[in-house]
């Protein structure tokens, strides 16, 4: 006969209890449960981030419950929590960045560089999760964002212009300021999704690129590449304060 070992013991008894969490909400009693049995699991795993795994592993289904309860009890944590949640269990990293930002326990731009670097792929998930959470902190969210994850840019600028369109040019503005080299992206995806704001789009990137002449040149072929016309490209390029050999680029197309 098999020996059954403390740890499977203690989710064997305390699950039943510290799990029963009423849909509206966390009575005293199981959140006293519930707190109990997330210190057993730490003080048993020497961490925070492998007990979170092995309990969102064994109860996926009460993963928010165990997460919140260990950002509850372990605030300075936070980054550790989070990592270990998302990592073990990605669908819900939207549902755990809002979480996070909704208890303040650290500022809205180290919780969404916390989750994308735990999550890189579920990047559109996280930004939009922590703009609905903070629409006030948008420029940041867009910020820090685009640093932690250049390579997402253009999905991150046309996540946040999609579920915010009258924030479009004050996402392009901070997403192409922070990494100018991705103006291209983020000029090639709005446009695709925004073709009637062309004019919007081309002339806040190149403005906001307007430093990295590299930068500029590869925004006016992707704008050329995107059906934009040379003449309305000239327009654009010129209010943007585009040189006369930048200018002269356009006409030779």
């Amino acid at each position: 006969m098999k020996k059954i070992t403390p740890i499977v013991l203690a989710f064997g008894v305390l699950s039943t209890h510290a799990f029963a969490i009423p849909a509206n909400g966390v009575s005293d009693n199981n959140s006293r449960l519930t707190a109990d049995f997330v210190k057993k699991q730490v003080d048993q795993s020497m961490s925070i981030g492998r007990a979170i795994k092995s309990i969102i592993g064994n109860y996926p289904r009460e993963a928010i419950g165990v997460v919140s309860t260990a950002l509850d009890l372990y605030p300075e944590k936070y980054k550790e929590i989070i990592h270990a949640a998302i990592s073990a269990e990605p669908a819900l990293t939207g549902e755990v960045v809002s979480l996070a930002i909704e208890k303040g326990i650290s500022s809205c731009s180290s919780i969404v560089e916390t989750a994308i670097n735990a999550e890189p792929s579920y990047v559109d998930f996280i930004v939009r999760a922590a703009a609905f959470s903070t629409p006030e902190e948008m420029d940041e969210i867009v910020r820090i964002a685009v640093e932690t994850e250049p390579d997402s840019a253009d999905n991150i600028v046309q996540t946040l212009s999609r579920s915010h369109p009258n924030e479009m040019v004050e996402i392009i503005k901070t997403a192409v300021s922070a990494m100018p080299f991705v103006g291209e992206y983020v000029v090639d995806a709005l446009l695709a999704t925004f073709p009637d704001e062309a004019e919007q789009v081309v002339t806040t990137a190149l403005r906001e690129s307007s430093k990295e002449q590299e930068s500029v040149r590869r925004i006016l072929v992707t704008a050329i590449n995107a059906g934009v016309p040379p003449e309305e490209l000239f327009k654009y390029a010129k209010n943007a304060g585009a040189t006369d050999e930048q200018l002269a680029f356009i006409k030779n197309q």
